[in-house]
């Protein structure tokens, strides 16, 4: 290699190691221990050795093809992570749902059983074709999924007039970054004229430094993994104020049962109210003690016993669909934390009372 392309994989390669020392940061070595750090720094592991691949099958494309299976198995859940990083910080998700880990499990399986049933070794035509193309459609999608989860912050940043928060900046250049990252990739895949296969690599080795840059200059760092910042600060509303919100709260619960809507977040109930999520996660929080989550839960978990006193005929799977959970084990396992008891045995003592 001549001293350019020299350099290049030096700064690229450098870029793939730093990246997989971040990760290793964010899941042990931060102060504070939030989902969001777990599901970041799973995401850069994931980048990194996607990364690392490119690099050194690019600079060195005798190695053996089991790099570039890896490569593309590390790719597989870059779109996960970074769906459940954003997701986990705008709905203020601090224990990780059993909805979640069955969806990364499944991903984990399938591309565990497609690999060894079909390594890239023995069907290279088969993963530089269909499979490629599968995996690269399925971080598109969650790229998509990510970008609707904080849509309300990507607004933000494209209209200079309104003011963002650090985090609100912070979560909003790692999507961008990613997005960009997953067009120079596809683009060069395409064949595009413009668009070099390393460029993916150094696009994330800048993308990283800036990561490190921003985490040395910042004194503080917790207030990027927390998007609303408001455990920080433990400051109660006035009590006048706390009133007026916990009645329109209230109102707008028995008036439309918004908490029957699978998909609501915290956002969506913030615009009903007519005040920034920031005021209303306070709030929950320092006022009520409850975070998003658990408000929601709650409210479901007391429509759902009213449901099964008053009609058996109902199965407690229906139930739980009623009132606004999206799988009959979430509903089950939330019903237990809530009640202490399961469903079924509530069902059985209301119909003995």
């Amino acid at each position: 290699m001549d001293t350019g392309k020299e350099l290049l994989f030096f700064f690229s390669a450098l870029g793939a190691f730093n990246g997989i020392i971040l990760a290793i940061y964010f899941f042990f070595f931060t102060k504070k221990k939030y989902l969001t750090n777990y599901f970041l720094g799973t995401l850069l592991f994931a980048l990194s050795i996607r990364i690392a691949k490119s690099v050194f099958v690019y600079f060195h494309p005798e190695l053996p093809k089991l790099y570039l299976q890896l490569g593309l198995t590390a790719c597989f859940f870059i779109g996960p992570c970074l769906y459940y990083f954003l997701k986990s910080a705008v709905d203020e998700v601090t224990v990780l749902p059993k909805s979640w880990k069955l969806t990364l499990l499944f991903w984990g399986i399938l591309i565990a059983v497609v690999g060894i049933v079909y390594p890239y070794k023995t069907y290279p035509e088969l993963w530089g074709t269909y499979f490629i193309r599968t995996i690269y459609f399925q971080w598109f999608v969650y790229i998509l999924f990510s970008a609707f989860t904080i849509r309300n912050i990507l607004k933000k940043i494209i209209n200079i007039k309104e003011k963002t928060t650090p985090a609100e900046m912070w979560f909003g250049m790692l999507f961008l970054a990613n997005f960009l990252l997953f067009l120079f990739y596809f683009l060069a895949i395409m064949g595009a004229r413009a668009a070099v296969y390393i460029g993916g690599a150094v696009v994330f080795s800048f993308i990283l430094y800036l990561i490190i840059s921003i985490l040395l200059y910042r004194k503080r760092t917790d207030d990027l993994f927390l998007l609303y910042g408001q455990k920080a600060s433990g400051k109660k509303m006035e009590e006048s104020e706390a009133a007026l919100l916990l009645e329109k709260l209230q109102n707008k619960m028995i008036e439309k049962s918004l908490y029957k809507n699978a998909n609501l977040s915290l956002q969506d109930l913030s615009k009903e109210l007519n005040v920034t999520p920031h005021q209303l996660s306070q709030f929950l929080n320092n006022n009520l003690g409850k975070n998003f989550t658990s408000y929601i839960n709650e409210l479901r978990i007391n429509e759902a016993c009213i449901i099964i006193r008053s009609n058996d005929k109902l199965t407690l799977e229906s139930v739980g669909y009623d009132v606004g959970f999206n799988s009959k084990s979430t509903f089950f396992a939330v019903f237990k934390k809530h009640t202490g008891t399961t469903p079924l045995n509530y069902q059985i003592q209301a119909l003995q009372a």
